[in-house]
Formats: C-alpha cells, structure tokens, sequence
C-alpha cells in the first residue's frame, strides 16, 4: 500500500505548498487537495504544488460538475497537466443538495447521470480533438486550444452511493473512497469493482505514546463524519446500530456532534490512531482489504511533518 496525503483548504497556499514538498521528499506517492466551499480554490493550489515538485503525483480531491462545467474542467486539467509534465489525477464527485441547491442556488438533479455524463465530455475533451456533444445534461461543441500532454489522464470518482460505485467500475481510472472508510467497507467496495481499479481513501491517523490521548483527538471528527455519513452504506457494512448512526447523524444537524458516542472500539474500527503499532495494525487491515492508497487526512492543528512522517512509520519505511 501506498501513502497520500491530502491538503485541507484550511491552509493558506505556502504552508499548502509546503507540505506537499514534504510528502514529496519522504516518498509519498500523491498529495489531493480537497476543494470545500468556501474554501481555497484546487486547482490554483495544484498549479503551484506540480509547478514546484517533481515525482509526486497531484490530485484534486474532488470537484463537481455543477459549479464548473465539464469543458471548463477539461481546461484546467489539461493546464495542471503541461504544469506538471502529466502527473495530474482528476478526482470528481457529486456534491450534494446542501451545498448545490440549498447554498449556491444550483437546481440539483440525477446527479449520476450528471456525473457520468461530465466523465465523457471531460475524457472527449482531453484527447486535444474537437467535440460535438449532445446529452441530457450538457451540449459541447468545442475543443482545447492546445494538445494535452496525455491523452487520458486517470479520472477517479470520489462516490459512496451502490449506484454512483458502479459507475465507477463502469467509467473511471480509481475511487477516492469517504473518510472513515473500514476495512469491511474497502472489501466490499474492491469485491464490487474488481481488482483492477485502484482504490484510495482518506485515512484519520493519530499517533502517541498515551493511546488514549492519540485517540482522542480524532473523536470529534469522528462523531461528525459519523453524522454526515448517518445510516449508510458505509456505517453498515462496518457493523453499526442504525440507532446509533441515526443519533449521530440527529448531533450533526444540530450542530452538535456526539462525541460521547465515540468509543475507542469505533476509533480503531474508523481510523488509525493509538500507539505506531496500533496505527500500523488499522493501515494493514486497509491494505489487507484491497486498498491501494491511504490518503492521510491534514490536520491544520497537528504539525504536518508529524503527520507525514508518522504515516511512514506506521506503514513500516
């Protein structure tokens, strides 16, 4: 298995820039840079990390095909990839309601067929050729002003819904699966894609001495990933109450996630947090089960070069 990280857009861009030298130097093997709104822009940020590394693969982790039109996407992966001689992985999603039609005013609709419809523009787009495109979603009649460095750099979805996985076996280079991914959850998901795709996906690492206080850092996120999450795929292949999930989702809502029901039986279940062995442990578990990545999840409060070095040590460099 090997190592990513991902760049919270809670960051400004120099300290950006610089952790995802860091990951370069210590030998990971990509660094996403997530794009949340109201956050720093992705593909800005990316710009500048494969403008100054050399080897390490850069992903945008991820962006949605409502905000930015496909053809607009094709441009700036294509302008990422002359940036970084071809090291560029487009990571895309489906958003959600909340944010698209509830905050941004953009009517949310069949976001599969969105979804899927973007990956053919996109891919069409990036062969350099003009396009003629006619779907139920969008209409293109146009083509890039300059010949991509690849003709087919990997598209991965960033997906958690049955339907939206099986697309992704469908049309896409990977998945870049939730944060608190399990082990049961990676193995159903590889089952369902087959053995070919690659499969990353955001990993909590916390690692100290004092287990408890290790783990303890990662309860509040969590108590709110387990909320967003609520009774899903995700929370029931790794074995939870719908109970449970419910409260947890009922303490998102409301702005108060529940910690309290956080026990350390679902911290090591959803991350890899304790002592370095027992980080090492959860990491084998996650590549026992078909992962191909961790993508070690930024924490602004926590010294990044921490992070990434743990994460090294965790995965036995």
């Amino acid at each position: 298995m090997r190592l990513g990280f991902s760049i919270s857009g809670h960051r400004d861009a120099a300290s950006a820039v610089a952790v995802a030298r860091l990951a370069e130097d210590v030998g990971f093997d990509t660094v996403w840079i997530t794009e949340d709104y109201c956050e720093r822009g992705a593909f800005a940020l990316a710009g500048a990390i494969a403008a100054v590394t050399e080897r390490i693969r850069v992903g945008i982790g991820v962006v949605n095909p409502w905000t930015r039109h496909p053809a607009l996407i094709a441009m700036e992966l294509a302008s990422l990839e002359e940036i970084g001689g071809g090291r560029a992985i487009l990571g895309l999603g489906a958003s959600n309601s909340r944010w698209m039609t509830d905050r941004l005013g953009i009517p949310f609709d069949r976001p599969i067929g969105r979804l899927a419809e973007a990956v053919e523009v996109i891919r069409a787009m990036m062969t350099g050729e003009h396009v003629e495109h006619r779907g139920e979603h969008f209409r293109v009649s146009a083509g890039l002003a300059f010949p991509p460095p690849r003709r087919t750099p990997p598209i991965v979805l960033g997906v958690k819904g049955p339907r939206a996985l099986a697309l992704a076996a469908e049309c896409a280079d990977g998945l870049l699966l939730s944060i608190l991914s399990s082990a049961p959850y990676v193995a159903s998901v590889r089952e369902r894609v087959g053995p070919g795709m690659e499969l990353a996906a955001y990993v909590g690492l916390s690692v100290d001495r004092d287990a408890g206080a290790a783990r303890g850092r990662l309860r509040p996120m969590v108590a709110t990933y387990l909320g967003v999450h609520g009774d899903h795929e995700i929370t029931r292949t790794a074995g939870l109450d719908p109970e449970l999930c419910a409260a947890f989702r009922e303490g998102w809502l409301a702005d108060a996630p529940r910690t309290d029901l956080v026990d350390d039986a679902l911290l090591e279940l959803f991350t890899a947090s304790g002592t370095v062995a027992d980080a090492a442990a959860s990491l084998g578990r996650l590549a026992a089960a078909g992962l191909d990545v961790a993508v070690v999840r930024d924490d602004p409060d926590t010294d990044p070069e921490v992070l990434v070095r743990t994460a090294v040590s965790a995965l036995g460099g």
